[in-house]
């Protein structure tokens, strides 16, 4: 077993100063811009955790999504003029000493894509100490459990973890539901978060 060098390990190469206040809130499109007034706005949190629970600090979340609409503001959309101008429908956050991290975003829409219906959903891309590529995966959402049944990339997925998939909700803080989301980087197969590739 050879000893992991900067080519087999991301990080950590993420200081704290990278980062602004506000990365992590996807309602805002630009510095100084007003929140987006399109779609139910919610609150995505959890953990971060590898083998025996241990809590991941200072792991880089990236999120990205459709709009509450179900479009994005990308030339690949067809629909992407009709797009939330107010949306960027990306941000980034970071775990704390806990693992702990959150996203303020919009409750996404679904959408036709070529491969089927996809069901509203957020893509996380967690990097950091420890893992030698970017981990991908996708956060669904209650009440959608016909469009889960579509969608294509949930379809990949063994059914008993589909579940892993699918956030819980957790009430709500300032007007705003929260769901609660949390990531298993390692561990035995029934606790690990389902992972896709590029």
């Amino acid at each position: 077993m050879s000893i992991p060098s900067s080519e087999h390990t991301i990080g950590p190469f993420f200081p704290r100063t990278l980062f602004r206040d506000g990365d992590n809130d996807l309602t805002i499109a630009a510095e100084g811009a007003a929140p987006t007034t399109k779609g139910e706005v919610i609150i995505l949190r959890g953990q971060v955790r590898r083998e025996e629970a241990v809590p991941c600090l200072n792991m880089i979340l990236e999120a990205w999504q459709a709009d509450a609409a179900g479009h994005f503001d990308h030339p690949l959309d067809p629909g992407r003029d009709r797009a939330d101008p107010d949306f960027l429908g990306w941000g980034r956050a970071w775990t704390d000493g806990e693992g702990r991290y959150e996203f303020r975003t919009v409750m996404p829409g679904g959408y036709a894509d070529a491969a089927g219906p996809r069901a509203p959903h957020i893509n996380i891309a967690i990097m950091g100490a420890g893992l030698m590529r970017r981990a991908q995966t996708t956060v669904f959402f209650p009440d959608h459990e016909a469009a889960h049944a579509a969608d294509p990339v949930l379809a990949l997925v063994p059914a008993a973890l589909r579940p892993k998939l699918v956030a819980v909700p957790e009430g709500t803080e300032n007007g705003a539901r929260i769901f609660r989301f949390d990531i298993r980087l390692r561990g035995p197969a029934a606790e690990e978060t389902p992972f896709f590739e590029d």
